[in-house]
């Protein structure tokens, strides 16, 4: 396979000519960006409540969650190709503008029809943010280092899904809600700044026939339902013209979809994925969960703070039992996929789990005790973690390398969709339930004037003022109208579990890892190449396995008997020409001792010689480098498994050779560590000439 990438022109690595410092200033700069999308997922929601008091329509709250939504789902697929062409670095910048004028809007919002307006504003800037953030770090690091780094992004959003709800109270009680949105304001302009200072990337143009169309069909489409979801049986009769008029032209708009996808260059989401049994059944999986999952986060902060009576800050304080069980089962449900290779068990588990979460969610009362609390949102979230981080890795298992981005973001695109139309059909039933719950727990009665059901269901504030006597009635009301929107939920989640039951547990591919958490936990999309796809994934197995003694591997399929430091030495020599061992002790990890071990190995095998204090490879040491980086190579290879046929791509070919590069001969290895691979033979035991294997 050497003589096959051999040919390929090489040049520098991303991030292989730049200052270290520059690089992680950059870094640091992105993970800004990212921290602002993702905390916008998480950091509204305790503050709605209050927002719906203040301005008014609490039929109206879900829309300031699934405008956002919407917005960010529908732009996510259009930055990320307008990125490829006019240079991520404007377009970053154009998306950290349009997400803080959205947000500073949003701040000055006077109803909410301002703040639903400006929350799509939001949304539009939000998706580039993600994709954008995630894509440059592609440009600055070598493949190597990248699942490193899309650890760190990995951690902002585990870090914001902790404390944005616990910042959303804080600000919403101690300073106004408007600050919410506001805090986005001064660390959207340092992400700004030291971008435009510091982030010099190079303009790749990659020329896309982007689908526009497409996009904005889809959108429509998801528009179409989310506004039947919402406006269906509250505004409008279910009857009514305009709600049948809706329905009627969301079924057109989805023709009109698929007749344009199946014409499309590049369509958003290509039809034939639909013919992947496993991709459809993973796809209506992902909307059950996004459905579910954001649904219940809208409306948990609102039973807390009205029928509970906690502050927007312990509200906060609450939700963490369900935030820590997404994650911990979410992070182990990946890993444990990824070493075992059994899947199958965790979306039938996870759904099961998440629809027993749903039933306790829906016994809570306003008498319900702490523990009591923490349990059902502890199982809830459990439920959700066991399922998330396994859809994305059963949709890679499942399609060609050529398939692998649109399959990744079409499942988490499907998660999205589910998510809006998840907070929207919640406030529905709640909106619908409310009222008459509060005109059956107020009838008869006497109540104050501007204290009516109308009244209270617009501003749960009014409960305040309300007689002693009728407090718990009204409380009750407004506890049994949120609980039973769990209760709504079972059903769909249980068509998730039913649906689970008939995927096929095909073999995992060695190439397939635990994908990261903005794949899993983000409300927007994912928008990736599968080239993109494949460099984390063999990033991430390529430094496990490195750690798990690699140079002794690569050397014994080598065909060679040496030390594992004789070949990370050849390997160095072959990369930089001529290395001088004591320099490379000073700027490498390994110790002078083992250096001068390997050294002494190699002059004395006749694979090195001495030039004054420097090493250089002679016929038989460079042949041996070949040799050892060849095996590399091949032992990346055979972890794509089928991605890596006869007809493979110039990309992937590319990708397996750098990376096999920069594995060989990267300072980060440690070969001194294991530098005798039975802990006690000498060097001077090893045969004198090369042992190659037959």
């Amino acid at each position: 396979m050497a003589h096959e990438v051999g040919s390929l022109p090489a040049p520098p690595a991303p991030g292989e000519e730049r200052n270290r410092r520059t690089v992680l200033v950059a870094i640091g700069a992105l993970l800004l960006g990212m921290l602002l999308a993702a905390l916008d997922q998480t950091i509204v929601a305790t503050a709605l409540p209050t927002i719906v008091s203040e301005l008014g329509g609490m039929n109206h709250l879900s829309w300031v969650v699934t405008a956002y939504m919407l917005a960010s789902t529908a732009a996510t697929p259009l930055w990320g190709k307008l990125g490829d062409q006019y240079g991520r670095k404007k377009l970053f910048q154009t998306a950290i503008v349009i997400f803080l004028i959205g947000s500073a809007l949003c701040g000055i919002a006077q109803d909410m029809t301002q703040l639903i307006a400006f929350r799509a504003v939001q949304g539009l800037g939000g998706g580039g943010l993600m994709v954008l953030s995630m894509a440059i770090v592609g440009d600055l690091v070598p493949p190597r280092e990248r699942g490193r780094y899309q650890g760190l992004f990995g951690a902002v959003f585990g870090a914001t899904s902790v404390l944005g709800p616990l910042l959303g109270g804080l600000f919403t009680q101690h300073l106004s809600w408007r600050w919410v949105f506001y805090v986005n304001l001064p660390v959207g302009v340092v992400a700004l700044l030291v971008i435009a200072a510091v982030l010099h990337i190079p303009v790749r143009e990659e020329r896309h026939t982007i689908d526009y169309l497409g996009t904005f069909l889809i959108a429509s489409v998801a528009t179409c339902l989310v506004l039947v979801a919402s406006l269906g049986g509250t505004t409008w009769e279910w009857g009514s013209p305009q709600i049948v008029g809706l329905a009627v032209l969301g079924a057109v708009l989805l023709a009109a979809f698929v007749a344009v996808e199946r014409r499309a260059a590049e369509p958003v989401l290509p039809l034939k994925l639909f013919r992947i049994r496993t991709f459809t059944l993973v796809a209506v999986i992902s909307f059950v969960i996004g459905f579910a999952m954001f649904g219940a986060m809208t409306y948990l902060p609102t039973f807390l703070q009205v029928v509970r009576g906690v502050t927007p800050t312990m509200s906060g304080v609450h939700m963490l039992p369900m935030v820590l069980g997404l994650l911990i089962t979410s992070t182990l449900s990946g890993q444990l996929v990824s070493r075992t290779g059994r899947w199958k068990v965790f979306p039938v588990l996870g759904t099961a789990v998440t629809a027993v979460g749903l039933l306790l969610l829906h016994r809570l009362t306003e008498n319900s005790s702490d523990w009591q609390l923490s349990l059902c949102f502890l199982v809830f979230g459990a439920g959700l973690g066991l399922v998330m981080q396994v859809l994305v890795l059963v949709v890679q298992n499942a399609v060609g390398y050529e398939d692998l981005g649109v399959a990744t973001s079409g499942a988490t695109f499907f998660r999205s969709i589910g998510a809006s139309f998840g907070v929207a059909v919640f406030g529905t039933v709640f909106t619908d339930r409310l009222e008459d719950k509060l005109a059956d727990a107020l009838a008869g009665r006497q109540v104050p004037a501007g204290a009516g059901p109308a009244e209270l269901a617009a501003d749960p504030r009014a409960i305040a003022e309300l007689p002693a006597a009728l407090r718990p009635s009204v409380l009750h009301a407004y506890a049994t109208a949120i609980t039973d929107v769990f209760l709504y939920a079972v059903p769909v989640v249980a068509v998730a579990f039913v649906v689970a039951l008939f995927l096929r547990e095909d073999p995992l591919r060695g190439s397939v890892t635990a994908p990261d958490t903005t794949e899993t936990l983000a409300s927007n999309p994912v928008e990736r190449s599968s080239h993109d796809e494949v460099a984390r994934a063999l990033s991430v197995l390529g430094s496990r396995e490195g750690r798990r003694h690699i140079y002794e591997r690569i050397t014994e399929r080598a065909g060679y008997d040496l030390l594992p430091a004789s070949s990370w030495l050849l390997l160095r020599i072959r990369r930089h020409g001529l290395v001088e061992p004591a320099r490379l002790a000073e700027t490498t990890p390994v110790p002078l001792r083992i250096i001068t071990e390997a050294a002494r190995e190699v002059e004395g095998r006749g694979l090195a010689r001495r030039e004054g204090v420097s090493l250089l490879l002679t016929d038989d040491g460079a042949e041996a480098a070949v040799r050892l980086s060849a095996a590399r190579e091949q032992s990346l290879a055979e972890l794509l498994g089928d991605w890596w046929g006869p007809d493979r791509p110039t990309d992937l070919v590319r990708l397996v050779h750098d990376l096999s590069a920069e594995l060989c001969g990267s300072d980060a290895e440690r070969p001194h560590e294991y530098a005798r691979g039975d802990h006690e033979r000498p060097a001077a035991s090893y045969p004198r000439h090369p042992r190659r294997r037959h």
